[in-house]
């Protein structure tokens, strides 16, 4: 059998509704408020064929450049022939979902800010900058019945010849 090379060729599972999630879409699907400069994930909708992207933008995240009645522009990377570019494309809105890729970013502007805020009530120097997680403290475990702490030594080297 010859091979294919179409459009939708290999997605058979990219474009496969999940388990018990077939039907129409959701009329808040249409009814989403989407602004320019907003992050969003293009996730293919397969009960909708208008406007659908190529399976190569399945699952990427882009910001949205343009807003129509209908569909959103999206600036999306893509890796051709080992360099980046970046390409606009138009995707529907069915076909489109709110990212959360900004989620914890936005979240600890918040509590950084509010952390500015009590640090110029109080006067104290708060330090805002993310740390890796550092290693556990050393500690020594007693042993039940020991009370003193056993020191243990290597013996000295000894030519055995």
């Amino acid at each position: 059998m010859p091979h294919s090379y179409g459009v939708r060729a290999r997605t058979r599972h990219m474009f496969a509704k999940k388990f018990r999630q077939h039907g129409p879409i959701h009329l808040s699907q249409y009814l989403m408020n989407v602004k320019v400069g907003d992050y969003v994930d293009i996730f293919a909708n397969p009960s909708i064929h208008k406007g659908m992207p190529h399976k190569g933008y399945h699952g990427r995240t882009g910001i949205v450049f343009n807003v129509t009645k209908a569909s959103v522009g999206v600036r999306v990377n893509k890796l051709v022939n080992g360099r980046i570019i970046e390409k606009r494309i138009h995707v529907r809105i069915e076909h489109v979902r709110h990212s959360k890729c900004q989620k914890e970013i936005l979240a600890r502007k918040v509590s950084n800010e509010a952390a500015k805020a009590e640090a110029q009530k109080t006067g104290v120097k708060v330090n805002l900058k993310r740390t890796p997680k550092l290693p556990k403290e050393g500690y020594f475990l007693k042993s039940p019945g020991d009370t003193e702490l056993t020191t243990i030594q290597p013996l000295p080297f000894s030519d055995l010849v």
